[in-house]
């Protein structure tokens, strides 16, 4: 399932000042199987994006099936496991999810939960890689960035589906005075999960302040996050009430704790914060939690809100 050649190498050291630098250019038909080649490849950017839709085989690499971005820091590996708080978290490098070492052509990984992995490394492109476990025969495309020119933005929208699965619940702070009387008016808390079967949502009617253990859930449906055609900062939501027909709401991010749902229907704005929040991999009862391909349905609508 490989893809590329074997890890390239390092054309230039030079001296700029008073300090040291590295460039380090990737060729495809330049071949150096060297262990420090192979780290300096792999500490060359501040962040390696995980293209999870690009990945190639039946297998997995659980560590990297959870991230969103993983780095190399001299000994160190660290990873955006959460949508919440990327950009803030580790200086925006996340957190430290275990160690590694470098061989010819190949990183050997030792994380804090899954283990020892032993992945071989190869060159896409000059700012992409290919991790390839040969174990499972499993292939997973990483796309390299600093720290100043990555688009935190753009992994936040492109991936909002994990972000309202982030937390346990998500609490109805807000409903504004504007809006026709409609049934949503008496939800009081979401809760937005995800199984084998697909994505699924429940909600409760329970009163403000209830602590999240003891919330009813008085109904459970299925959910869905669209994209919007020719507009990339919007996304829309329908929550699927079965018999009473789907809920369609413009869905806009206040910050990464509260959210803001337009009901178009009734033009009714209301927001709801975050409670809960899930860090994965700090915790046990989280690290089960994986990212799959997935691909938003479009929509072609036009923004209704006015802001």
């Amino acid at each position: 399932m490989k893809i590329g050649k074997l890890l390239l190498g390092i054309i230039s050291i030079g001296l700029l000042a008073s300090s040291c630098y590295t460039e380090v250019v990737f060729e495809d038909d330049f071949i150096e199987q060297s262990p420090i080649n192979t780290a300096l490849v792999l500490e060359s950017y501040d962040l390696w994006y995980v293209d999870i839709n690009a990945t190639k085989g039946n297998g997995e690499v659980p560590f990297l099936q959870r991230a969103f971005t993983i780095s190399f820091d001299r000994g160190i590996i660290y990873a955006n496991n959460n949508i919440v708080g990327i950009g803030k978290t580790g200086n925006g490098l996340g957190i430290d999810v275990g160690s590694y070492g470098t061989l010819n052509g190949v990183v050997d990984i030792n994380h804090d939960i899954d283990g020892d992995w032993l992945l071989d490394v190869f060159a896409v492109n000059n700012s992409t890689l290919e991790l390839y476990d040969s174990r499972s025969n499993t292939s997973y495309i990483i796309k390299g960035y600093q720290r100043n020119n990555f688009d935190y933005d753009m992994v936040f929208y492109d991936n909002i589906d994990y972000f309202l699965q982030e937390y346990e619940a998500w609490e109805k702070i807000y409903t504004s005075e504007l809006g026709a009387i409609n049934e949503f008016d008496d939800e009081n808390y979401l809760q937005f999960l995800s199984s084998a079967n697909g994505a699924f949502f429940r909600s409760s009617v329970d009163g403000s302040g209830t602590p999240i253990v003891n919330l009813q859930w008085d109904y459970e449906g299925d959910y869905e996050v669209f994209d919007v055609a020719n507009d990339t900062t919007l996304k829309t939501l329908t929550l699927d009430y079965d018999f009473l027909g789907n809920d369609y709401f413009e869905l806009y991010v206040i910050d990464d704790s509260t959210i803001e749902l337009y009901h178009v229907a009734s033009e009714t704005v209301y927001e709801f914060t975050g409670r809960g929040y899930k860090q994965y991999l700090k915790s046990g009862k989280s690290t089960d939690k994986k990212r799959s391909k997935v691909k938003n349905s479009i929509m072609s609508v036009t923004r209704q809100r006015k802001m």
